[in-house]
């Protein structure tokens, strides 16, 4: 890791440790937790008044994202899902209503006090089916194959190292798993420098991929099904937007009738080394010679 990139990060983890500190310290106070929000564009307004209601006050008032990921990946009962840069835990404890007590809902954060701030706002809301890992996106401490869905809520951008991010996220993927990321991105007609003008980069703004490059940057890793729909403006150019793809599922390979494994489909190939798979199926008899 390059030294601006170490200096990047740091930035971003102070700002969001210094975030879950006015949290914590306003609970503290008679008024109760302060909000947080930047502008109409980004945190807890995106959410609706129900959703905001149902949760600690201080997992709301923590809520810096541009978008509602919960609310577009479509959850459903039994799943396990992973929210990465999980904050003070609002998307990790709307997750876990909506995948129920046979799901789990996981949360990933690099910094101490939002994950303190998310223990707490879990075992107020009396979530007994989350869980709040440390570590950065770019290096998920789970092992392949283990979740079904990745949300995210306007943190991808803050990061340095996109392929790296997309990468982990396709391999905690189990086959045919999918991602619902609510992020910012930049027209395609805008210049990294012209990105960098209309904001920084701890404000969502100067590290955002532009619609072509994120398709790309997913696609490289692994991604199909790419979509990205752009919802509100959030500066010049730069716009809140919904990204959704899955992983392809796993091919199934069904050995030998025909003396090949995935006989009659467009991936078959011989079971063994010693025949093509078109004299292997002439070898058995097989009925499938297409």
């Amino acid at each position: 890791m390059n030294e601006q990139t170490t200096d990047l990060r740091e930035t971003v983890r102070r700002r969001y440790a210094a975030a879950a500190m006015k949290v914590t310290e306003g609970a503290t106070a008679c008024c109760g937790p302060e909000p947080v929000e930047i502008d109409e564009n980004f945190g807890s307004t995106l959410y609706k008044a129900d959703e905001r209601a149902a949760l600690p006050a201080e997992a709301v008032a923590a809520s810096l994202g541009c978008g509602n990921p919960t609310a577009v990946a479509e959850l459903r009962a039994g799943e396990r899902v992973l929210d990465l840069g999980s904050g003070g835990g609002i998307d990790v404890l709307l997750s876990a209503r909506r995948v129920g007590p046979t799901g789990r809902a996981y949360g990933l954060d690099m910094t101490d006090e939002m994950l303190q701030l998310a223990l707490a706002n879990a075992e107020k809301a009396g979530a007994t089916n989350v869980e709040f890992l440390k570590g950065t996106i770019e290096a998920i401490p789970l092992p392949a194959g283990t979740v079904d869905v990745v949300i995210s809520n306007c943190v991808i951008n803050l990061s340095t190292d996109k392929p790296a991010v997309f990468a982990e996220t396709f391999r905690v993927l189990r086959p045919g798993g999918r991602i619902g990321v609510s992020d910012v991105v930049a027209d395609d007609s805008l210049s990294v420098e012209e990105r960098a003008e209309r904001g920084d980069f701890v404000g969502c703004i100067a590290g955002a991929l532009s619609l072509a490059e994120y398709r790309h940057g997913l696609e490289a890793a692994g991604f199909a099904d790419v979509e990205i729909t752009v919802t509100h403006p959030v500066a010049d150019g730069m716009h809140s937007a919904v990204v959704r793809a899955t992983k392809p599922p796993a091919i199934e390979t069904v050995d030998t009738c025909c003396g090949v494994n995935a006989c009659c489909t467009s991936h078959e190939n011989p079971a063994g080394p010693a025949l093509t798979a078109t004299e292997a199926k002439t070898a058995s008899g097989c009925a499938c010679q297409g």
